[in-house]
């Protein structure tokens, strides 16, 4: 038993760890499918924002006077302001997921590609180098751990 490395000082400290994923084909597909669920919810909500915005209008309408004052034009027109300008929100998020899904669709199988990153913590004692045990990814193949690289 090493005696003189409980005696050192250390440090507990968190580092972030990059998981990277290999594209194979079924990752491909759950890609796609996430992808395409994420285009099909802002459609519904492009529709639910389109026809909320008519209903505003029309009950604004239904309580004016005929023709609408400048005021009741104003507050039309602010209700389309603002659904305008959420439809446009919208469509950028989905046209990025448009991207996002092309992109997938052009990776080659075996590639390996950034997922997400989280945090790990590990023990730094004197005589370590920090930035080798900073610098650890860790590779999965369909959901399951296929290396592990850097400094654990």
């Amino acid at each position: 038993m090493d005696i003189s490395n409980q005696n050192s000082p250390q440090l507990l400290l968190k580092r972030p760890v990059n998981v990277k994923a290999i594209v194979t084909t079924l990752w491909k597909n759950e890609v796609q499918e996430q992808l395409q669920a994420q285009i099909n919810q802002i459609d519904q909500q492009l529709q639910q924002l389109e026809m909320e915005g008519q209903r505003a209008i029309s009950a604004i309408q239904k309580q004016s006077i005929q023709p609408p004052g400048p005021q009741t034009l104003q507050q039309m027109d602010n209700i389309q302001l603002q659904v305008n300008q959420k439809k446009s929100e919208l469509l950028e998020q989905k046209n990025q997921m448009l991207q996002n899904l092309q992109q997938v669709q052009l990776l080659e199988l075996d590639q390996e590609v950034n997922q997400f990153q989280m945090e790990s913590v590990f023990r730094a004692e004197v005589g370590d180098n920090l930035i080798s045990k900073m610098q650890v990814e860790i590779v999965l193949r369909d959901g399951v751990v296929e290396e592990i690289r850097g400094d654990i």
